[in-house]
């Protein structure tokens, strides 16, 4: 899902574009990200922890939030983190890049790809499962995958795993990528994209394919709940510094976004008071009808719970981002992946 800093975005612009932004992700524009250096503030300074408003990086507001709850109990780090948000997916690499924040939520191949040029970051956690969507016009003629043949279809980036699903429907369908038009756009862009029949259809993460789809232009064509179930994009990611510096501290991230999937899949209760949060102006700043439809239709339409972190699963990522050409090689599983801190999770409880 959503853009690298190598795309060439199609920027439909238009006064329609700007009502519907407006209109159904009246807040989807999220504020510049919150800046603060390594070395900068106390050392009981939060640190700041980069992701997008997207459902997929739920997990990092509900931890960072139940963190806060918890500093000052017995056995509670007194420094925490904070979610800092960002635009999209090229602000927080460059960010963690070039060490001006020190843990992120980033799209997994896009970390790979990071490690084998010799930037030090390691994924340490899952950040959710499933999540991505295919969306066509409720009045098009478009019923199965194949239809789409010749048809335009919008991207968020090629390092995006939405793009890795995306192609992995056409194998199934024995089509390939020369069959249809791919374009890359930004994901807030896409529903008004398809509304203007600017394009036929789109493949993203939530809540880009909500939105449309609650407005009652648009319908998913294919789910990754449906087509690909294991289906892993958002990681959480922290730079090699921060692991030698403050291990407790990346530990204790590690145990509340493990802690904050569980709480968001143990049921409706939880999930509609993380609507209540992820809406406000401090976290993902978004219509929390959105965000609500994301949670309950279906409810596994995107999942928290099975944070696991399976090399089989990243195995399968590395070569199809191979096949994809994103990934010019393989690269060792122990070079960007830590598995030490889901090892030695300790539960925490979140009280929200």
């Amino acid at each position: 899902m959503h853009n690298d800093a190598n795309s060439t975005d199609t920027v439909v612009d238009s006064p329609l574009r700007r009502q519907l932004l407006g209109g159904l992700l009246s807040a989807a524009v999220p504020a510049l990200p919150l800046i603060m250096s390594s070395s900068a503030g106390a050392a009981e300074s939060p640190i700041q922890v980069g992701g997008l408003p997207v459902t997929c990086n739920l997990t990092l507001p509900i931890a960072a939030v139940a963190k806060a709850a918890a500093v000052g109990k017995p056995g509670v780090l007194a420094q925490g983190f904070e979610y800092s948000k960002y635009n999209g997916w090229p602000e927080v690499k460059e960010s963690l890049m070039t060490g001006r924040i020190q843990a992120a939520y980033m799209l997994a191949p896009l970390v790979m790809d990071l490690a084998d040029k010799r930037i030090p970051v390691k994924i340490v956690s899952l950040g959710h499962r499933s999540g991505a969507v295919i969306m066509v016009r409720t009045d098009s003629a478009y019923r199965k995958f194949a239809d789409l043949k010749g048809k335009r279809i919008a991207i968020p980036s090629r390092f995006a795993v939405d793009f890795l699903f995306l192609r992995k429907m056409l194998a199934r369908e024995k089509m390939s990528p020369k069959d249809i038009e791919i374009v890359e756009m930004a994901p807030p862009d896409m529903p008004a994209a398809l509304y203007a029949k600017a394009v036929d259809g789109y493949c993203t993460g939530e809540p880009f394919g909500a939105a449309a789809q609650r407005a009652g232009y648009a319908r998913p064509l294919a789910m990754t709940r449906d087509e690909w179930r294991n289906y892993i994009c958002c990681v959480l990611t922290v730079r090699e510094e921060l692991i030698k510096e403050n291990r407790p501290l990346v530990q204790e991230l590690v145990n509340y976004v493990q802690a904050a999937g569980n709480w968001l899949d143990s049921g409706p209760a939880s999930r509609e008071k993380a609507v209540t949060i992820a809406a406000g102006r401090k976290y993902f700043n978004q219509d929390p009808n959105v965000l609500r439809f994301v949670m309950q239709n279906p409810a596994d339409r995107v999942t928290y719970g099975d944070l696991r972190m399976i090399r089989a699963e990243f195995d399968e990522l590395m070569q199809l981002s191979i096949e994809a050409g994103t990934i010019k090689r393989p690269i060792a599983y122990e070079n960007y992946v830590d598995e030490s801190f889901v090892r030695a999770i300790k539960p925490v409880a979140i009280s929200l």
